[in-house]
């Protein structure tokens, strides 16, 4: 009579685990019925998903340079990058940016990688048809992305830049100490928190979702991951916010934020360090941008990797913080630095 019982029990908590652990659907997928409308253009992959895109600059038909920018965590492609019209004209701009995966109105992907990020790019691209060779920026977690054009679409760059990109402090080619010291720089629950998605991926959602802990210095509301000059361009920013801030997680965090922590932070099939330069010739160039004040992205693995890998340009911003790209002047600096050889 007993074992019987032991087993109910067992199944039952089993079952009640996976309820738990397992991350609800996204409960307002966009153009479903009940679900938000569709209010921006999209294209079709080949998988059936659909992404969301936006352009700007001028027309791709004119443009000497055409540039997919990738956007980062809680973040979407209406991101306002403050590039001056002048400079658009002058180098003939198209910008390209996009929705990742659940943010916006892309829809989501339950298998993303760091690979599937990269088929994305290539795939956007090649919908619009802009051109078998383009540039990507790739700002913050929007970086992974990034790494994964160098290593699977490398022949359709023109150039890229990783701007106070993600990093893995789980990298194999990192030395332990220095991954260990510039996770430790982190606030505790970011420790935590990335520990959990790289160790533990099926325990995120539930982890992310408990109130007992304190999970993402950034989505409880603490301030101070922010440098001085970070807050004073999130003072600005907020003085005149980007269109379409409702919709970045309008179809759930668990396929946005969430899936975005376990696609960084899970087993990639590569090492940044192994990574081959993609301009032999130097037909193209690769840059890091650091901010020397950045509190959210440690500066000591950055300037490993590209220690590691001496063609990629690193540069550092004395002053700046993580989100430096905001202010024009480094903006453009950017974007200079990437199309003008």
């Amino acid at each position: 009579m007993f074992a019987p019982i032991a087993v109910a029990l067992a199944v039952g908590l089993i079952g009640l685990a996976y309820q738990a652990l397992k991350p609800p659907p996204p409960s307002k997928l966009c153009g479903s019925p009940g679900g938000p409308p569709v209010t921006s253009p999209r294209i079709k992959l080949s998988d059936g998903r659909h992404v969301a895109y936006r352009e700007a600059g001028v027309p791709k038909e004119e443009a000497n340079h055409k540039i997919i920018i990738i956007h980062g965590f809680g973040s979407s492609k209406d991101l306002n990058l403050p590039v001056s019209q002048e400079l658009i004209e002058e180098l003939k701009i198209y910008f390209l940016s996009f929705d990742r995966p659940g943010y916006g109105e892309s829809d989501p992907h339950p298998l993303r990688t760091v690979k599937t990020e990269a088929c994305d790019v290539e795939q956007l691209a090649d919908k619009l048809q802009i051109g078998s060779k383009f540039y990507v920026i790739g700002i913050s977690m929007g970086a992974y992305p990034v790494y994964g054009c160098l290593k699977y679409i490398p022949q359709r760059l023109a150039g890229a830049s990783l701007v106070v990109p993600f990093v893995h402090y789980w990298w194999p080619c990192l030395p332990a100490n220095l991954s260990r010291e510039a996770l430790q720089r982190l606030p505790v629950e970011n420790q935590r928190t990335f520990r959990i998605a790289y160790y533990f991926p099926w325990l995120l959602n539930l982890w992310m979702s408990q109130k007992w802990f304190p999970t993402l210095s950034i989505m409880s509301g603490n301030m101070d991951i922010f440098s001085p000059p970070d807050l004073e361009i999130l003072k600005k920013l907020s003085e005149s916010p980007s269109e379409g801030q409702e919709k970045i997680l309008q179809q759930g965090i668990h396929e946005s934020l969430y899936r975005d922590l376990k696609t960084g932070y899970a087993k990639w099939e590569f090492d940044p360090t192994d990574l081959i330069n993609p301009f032999p010739d130097n037909e193209g160039s690769v840059h890091i941008w650091q901010g020397c004040e950045d509190r959210i992205i440690p500066s000591q693995i950055n300037q490993f990797i590209s220690e590691k890998l001496p063609w990629i340009q690193y540069h550092e911003v004395p002053d700046a913080g993580h989100l430096f790209i905001f202010e024009r002047k480094f903006c453009e600096a950017i974007i200079r630095a990437l199309l003008v050889r």
